[in-house]
């Protein structure tokens, strides 16, 4: 059997651009304006909105990487659910997909049927459909998704919004980015290994509907910018400083000693070049405590400013999951996040 993580030299959302790189490049792009376009790119949030003018939006996004799981289906439904993700942390459900392949030509292609069928059955479990997609022959295996989603008007979500006094709700456990490395070396339990692709399997379209009739003022995904990172964007659109109790965030069992041990991406390096000198630390936090906040996720779990009791309805709500209070949002401080 073909182990696909051995074929690639970094997995999942650990493979994205460096935010600090990317982030130059796209301030530097021209800016069109359009009425109907509610949310673009400026404010670092997950998928574009688009006012339909008949008192819905279309939320739209696009996500592909390289294999983060060496079997072919989990590799696809994982590469799905965090595709179809975006739209979930914009408030939205997805309803069409397209898939984007890329493939070595000399590979088999029962690897391929594979990948897609694991796509596929994700996309249905959300009750969205592929209608199509686009493949390039490759040297290095890439898969994804195109998702358009849709939304009331009036209840899309954005990373902007956050108020102080609110508090700040993560749904899935920290560390799968870690995890991850030390598999490729073959240091990882098979137990912990499996609990990690579970959890980037699991849609978070649970997640999404528990908070129906609950205030959220804002929302995103932690996906492969780490939690610091995407908390950081989503306090610095808001105007506010969050502070992270680093004792709440669930991790997975383990996941500490792994990053004691050095098994870090190279995204572990870029987001902590990206935002570091905006996070103030506790100078008693440990270095590999720090190092599993920086750690990119893929298919991560939502992150929800909200008032307290409406946390506390939606954690109740959650329940059997690690969802869980990590954080307040105060007024602008010194820094934009501060991890005590």
């Amino acid at each position: 059997m073909v182990k696909l993580t051995r074929l690639v030299k970094t997995s999942g959302c650990a493979a994205k651009l460096a935010a600090k790189d990317l982030h130059e490049v796209l301030s530097s792009l021209p800016r069109k304006t359009d009425g109907r376009l509610l949310v673009g790119f400026e404010g670092s949030d997950d998928a574009l909105v688009y006012d339909l003018g008949n008192g819905e939006v279309m939320i739209s996004t696009v996500d592909f990487f390289p294999p983060v799981a060496d079997d072919p289906y989990t590799f696809g439904q994982i590469a799905a659910a965090n595709a179809l993700s975006d739209v979930y942390a914009m408030g939205g459900d997805p309803k069409v997909c397209m898939n984007l392949v890329c493939f070595p030509s000399c590979q088999d292609l029962g690897i391929l049927k594979q990948i897609l069928t694991g796509g596929c059955d994700k996309v249905h479990e959300a009750g969205a459909v592929v209608a199509g997609g686009h493949t390039i022959a490759d040297s290095v295996i890439k898969y994804g998704l195109s998702v358009t989603g849709f939304c009331k008007k009036d209840s899309f979500w954005t990373n902007a919004g956050a108020m102080e006094g609110d508090v700040i709700v993560l749904t899935k456990k920290i560390g799968v980015g870690i995890i991850n490395t030390a598999a490729k070396a073959d240091e990882v339990p098979e137990d912990l290994l499996e609990q990690a692709l579970l959890s980037m399997k699991t849609l978070n379209r649970r997640a999404k509907e528990a908070a129906k009739g609950l205030c959220v003022h804002a929302a995103t995904d932690i996906t492969g910018f780490s939690l610091l990172g995407h908390l950081y964007e989503m306090a610095s659109s808001s105007g506010v400083s969050i502070t992270i109790d680093h004792e709440k965030v669930p991790l997975f069992d383990g996941v500490i000693d792994l990053a004691r041990f050095g098994f870090l991406s190279e995204g572990v390096y870029n987001n902590r070049d990206y935002i570091e000198a905006s996070v103030h630390f506790d100078p008693s936090l440990k270095r590999e405590v720090r190092d599993v906040l920086f750690d990119p996720q893929t298919s991560g779990g939502l992150a929800l400013a909200m008032p307290e009791p409406d946390a506390m309805e939606y954690v109740g709500r959650m329940s059997g999951t690690p969802a869980c209070v990590i954080a307040r949002v105060e007024g602008r401080m010194d820094f934009p996040v501060f991890v005590v």
